[in-house]
């Protein structure tokens, strides 16, 4: 169903116009910034070349005696940074906090012409949205911001998974949602402490053997369900899914399956939350030369996507041309942030 007209409309007397179209920008990591450490927030003009967003976390992982002093670091560091192309984003404390509305209304009035995105945790349905959607608005209008702040949400909770189509089509400021494994497991009694990835004993295994012979074993992915159905509702909303984080910095090797995994899934990125995740997060959300090479062939030799043609002993046709369409699109965004894979691709 289409939305109706008034979905469109600005939700408060001089607020800006909400978008009809999401603003196309490179979105590979969402790296995330402790705002109230002053050494890692004085590195925030050097990483804004390097990553394609900077979040300040005010929420989890921020001490309660640091709420406030975070806030404001995250305020300074906004109003101090030139940060080009690379978008700013923040994450608040959750709706049910004593911080939320300080947080929401302290950095509209002081950043909020900075601001591309309010990261939102714990989203159990649309009415959390609804009250952020409403809020921004007057204060957009009060302190005359020119844009209006798009809003993204973190599925961390058994029932907003159940009601995450609801979620996605809430808003035209809805920017896309993040999976967020650690709370969603405490939220389902899932029995892990592992803050996304697999684990050991969630696995499959073979048919029994004939007798002595070892039977096969398999670990399964914890998060495909959840990020699938992610998936469809932003995919059927026009809006952007991403992974979350990946806890474990010490294993490179896990993080890049879980990202890559999530990619070839639809997701536009993930998370960063240690400087060693940017590179595997750029690497595995931007598309492989040789699939964007095999996806021009497609393209050329069919140029409208139209028939069906064989390729290298492949036949091609308009759902594959759809499918290389959807990676030459994102090599030419990629290029644009990175002349160097522009060259691989052929772009530059």
């Amino acid at each position: 169903m289409k939305p109706p007209r008034q979905f469109y409309q600005a939700l408060a007397l001089g607020a800006p116009a909400p978008l009809r179209e999401l603003p196309l920008r490179l979105e590979r990591m969402i790296h995330f910034v402790p705002p109230h450490v002053d050494k890692l927030r004085a590195k925030v003009p050097e990483l804004a070349r390097q990553v394609d967003v900077i979040l300040g976390n005010l929420e989890d992982a921020i001490p309660i005696e640091e709420k406030v002093s975070a806030r404001a670091g995250f305020i300074a560091m906004a109003k101090a940074t030139n940060f080009g192309d690379t978008g700013l984003w923040v994450r608040i404390n959750a709706l049910n906090s004593p911080w939320a509305l300080d947080d929401i209304t302290e950095i509209v009035a002081k950043a909020g012409d900075r601001l591309d995105v309010i990261m939102l945790p714990k989203v159990d349905g649309p009415w959390d949205i609804y009250y952020l959607d409403q809020l921004l608005a007057q204060l957009e209008a009060r302190h005359k911001v020119q844009k209006p702040i798009l809003i993204h949400a973190i599925l961390e909770t058994a029932q907003g998974v159940n009601n995450v189509e609801a979620i996605a089509t809430s808003s035209p400021r809805m920017h896309g949602m993040s999976l967020g494994p650690a709370d969603l497991a405490a939220s389902r009694a899932m029995k892990t402490t592992r803050v996304g990835g697999g684990h050991p004993d969630y696995k499959v295994l073979a048919d029994a053997a004939a007798a002595g012979g070892e039977r096969a074993a398999a670990q399964q992915d914890l998060w495909h369900y959840t990020i699938a159905k992610m998936v469809d509702a932003c995919a059927a909303a026009g809006i952007k899914p991403f992974y979350g984080p990946f806890g474990d910095f010490s294993d490179a090797a896990a993080c890049e399956a879980q990202f890559r995994n999530a990619f070839l899934m639809g997701c536009l990125g993930a998370w960063t939350l240690h400087p060693s995740q940017i590179e595997i997060a750029k690497r595995v959300f931007s598309p492989d030369p040789g699939e964007v090479a095999f996806a021009k062939k497609i393209v050329a030799a069919m140029p409208d996507g139209a028939g069906a043609v064989m390729i290298d002993g492949k036949m091609q046709d308009d759902a594959t041309w759809k499918q290389a369409k959807v990676l030459i699109d994102l090599a030419r965004l990629v290029a644009t942030k990175d002349p160097a894979m522009g060259q691989r691709y052929g772009l530059g």
